[in-house]
């Protein structure tokens, strides 16, 4: 019997309305960063800033609602909903799938938070193609989740920088078992848990729980928990990574480097992206730059595809590479052939 195939019907965005320019970033570090070293070296025009109503369990609800009106699909056909929406939210300890899962109307959907910081979306392709193609009675699974981790940046920080860029907004896409278009083909995922506590929100939680002393400095305390390790490790090991995840996700997609058309990928500062792109001898017009977006963590990538859908970037016959690294550390990529199957 021939294995099912998993199609991408389609995706949506949300993004939040408020914007922190280069320049104003520039002021939130006290002129350490110049507006142009910003724009230049980050890559950082501006970025998202969240409004009073902006939770990231709401923000998913309106991408996925927006998903909804793009594709057509009900939401009662929803079998599974994978929130990859981040642990910063309206209520610590809810869950996010459920609360989307009431706003959207898809009755018949169980759904699950799914968290692997900025590889969350394509880790959770990868679950979601596992999924439908082991259980025969999951049909359609929606991929969604918000993100507003900005709220915790300290721009004073020097160590800091490589976070300059979290924004605000969210992201869903919707998969099918045997759709005929778009096909998931392979993924790869590596992590290097030596690096897991390296990076993190440092007070809030069971180690250092706030209290009367340091809730003033908590709400800005995502941070490099130890930045030597960190840079030191991923200057060794990050790109080899990457590639590594790019080249095995192509040979289980039966696909080789010279058949990428599109590049997804998260933002990353300006010289780094056009060394990827150069590097897989891409133009610039087979990737986005998010410059004018920033970081929206995981759902960066769903992004990355629904502007170059837009645009005409992506098109029948694109091969679309979606590539990712998340704090703890992951780095991931999978492969979609865009089109008739």
């Amino acid at each position: 019997m021939e294995k099912p195939t998993v199609g991408i019907v389609g995706t949506g965005i949300y993004l939040a309305e408020g914007r922190m320019s280069a320049k104003d970033i520039s002021a939130g570090t006290n002129g350490v960063w110049t507006e142009q070293a910003i724009i230049e070296k980050l890559g950082i025009k501006q970025i998202r800033i969240p409004g009073p109503n902006d939770g990231t369990q709401e923000m998913g609800a309106k991408a996925a609602l927006d998903c909804l009106a793009n594709t057509g699909v009900k939401p009662e056909t929803i079998d599974v909903i994978l929130c990859v929406g981040e642990e910063w939210k309206e209520y610590p300890l809810t869950t996010s799938a459920l609360y989307i899962q009431d706003r959207i109307g898809a009755v018949n959907a169980w759904g699950i938070d799914v968290q692997n910081r900025c590889c969350t979306t394509v880790t959770a392709l990868k679950m979601a193609k596992d999924m439908l193609i082991a259980d025969d009675e999951i049909n359609t699974i929606m991929i969604v989740g918000g993100y507003r981790n900005g709220d915790y940046v300290d721009f004073t920080d020097k160590n800091m920088s490589m976070m300059y860029n979290l924004s605000a907004g969210a992201g869903a896409v919707l998969l099918k078992k045997n759709y005929g278009r778009n096909l998931l083909l392979g993924s790869h995922i590596i992590a290097d848990g030596s690096l897991s506590r390296t990076a993190g929100v440092e007070i809030g939680g069971t180690a250092n729980p706030i209290n009367s002393e340091n809730f003033a400095v908590a709400r800005k305390s995502l941070r490099l928990l130890d930045p030597i390790k960190m840079k030191n490790r991923l200057n060794e090991v990050s790109m080899p990574n990457w590639y590594k995840c790019i080249d095995e996700a192509l040979r289980k997609s039966k696909l080789t480097r010279q058949d990428i058309g599109f590049l997804a990928i998260l933002h990353i500062k300006r010289s780094g992206h056009l060394s990827m792109v150069a590097d897989l001898n891409l133009r610039d017009d087979q990737t986005i730059y998010l410059e004018d977006y920033g970081h929206l963590g995981q759902i960066d990538q769903i992004l990355s595809i629904h502007l170059g859908l837009r645009s005409g970037q992506i098109k029948d016959g694109t091969v679309i590479c979606t590539l990712a690294a998340g704090i703890g550390y992951v780095w991931a990529a999978n492969i979609i052939k865009w089109g008739k199957a």
